[in-house]
């Protein structure tokens, strides 16, 4: 039986308790609190004092500047940055401009959506990095799929479009058990 080191365990109890410091607003310490929502930093005195924050900042930073690429609206240096929806280009002269631009240009497909019959599905790269087909004419019309749209009717339920998954083509329509 492995013996265990009981000093990795032996911190005292109130370590942390002033690494947050004080409120702001009355002076007294902030602690870790805890909602549905997940943990946030809270003054000790609540419900007398409201002053509360996130416990991660999500904060937009800049990973890298595009070194002779400037801004078309302000002619600022641009630069790779990450935010909370993923990454992106933007300006680095930020908070007076706001020029942004998507990192991956979206790919047409043309496959017309086969939901609103008006536009067309384009390739969409989802903040984790997965790809995604969506219509361009969102949000009017929220149809997406996660496989590759193939241009092809449905044979057996009439679906505008077929998808391409795994090696074969299936229809995207959970009722319809269509495979080529």
């Amino acid at each position: 039986m492995p013996k265990i080191d009981h000093s990795l365990f032996s911190a005292n109890e109130h370590a942390l308790e002033d690494s947050f410091g004080d409120c702001p607003d009355c002076g007294k310490p902030l602690h870790i609190k805890n909602s549905k929502s997940g943990p946030f930093i809270g003054c000790t005195a609540y419900p007398a004092c409201n002053f509360s924050k996130p416990l991660h900042d999500n904060q937009t930073t800049l990973l890298k500047t595009l070194d002779g690429v400037t801004c078309p609206d302000c002619s600022s240096e641009l630069g790779i940055k990450k935010g909370r929806y993923g990454m992106f280009i933007g300006c680095t002269n930020f908070p007076v401009c706001h020029f942004i631009a998507p990192l991956k240009q979206q790919e047409e497909t043309h496959v017309h959506c086969p939901k609103c019959k008006v536009g067309e599905l384009i390739s969409r790269t989802s903040k984790y990095g997965k790809q995604f087909f969506a219509c361009n004419h969102y949000p009017k019309c929220r149809y997406v799929l996660n496989s590759e749209p193939i241009n092809e009717a449905c044979p057996e339920c009439g679906w505008g479009v077929l998808i391409h998954k795994k090696g074969e083509y299936a229809c995207p329509q959970p009722l319809c058990g269509f495979k080529k």
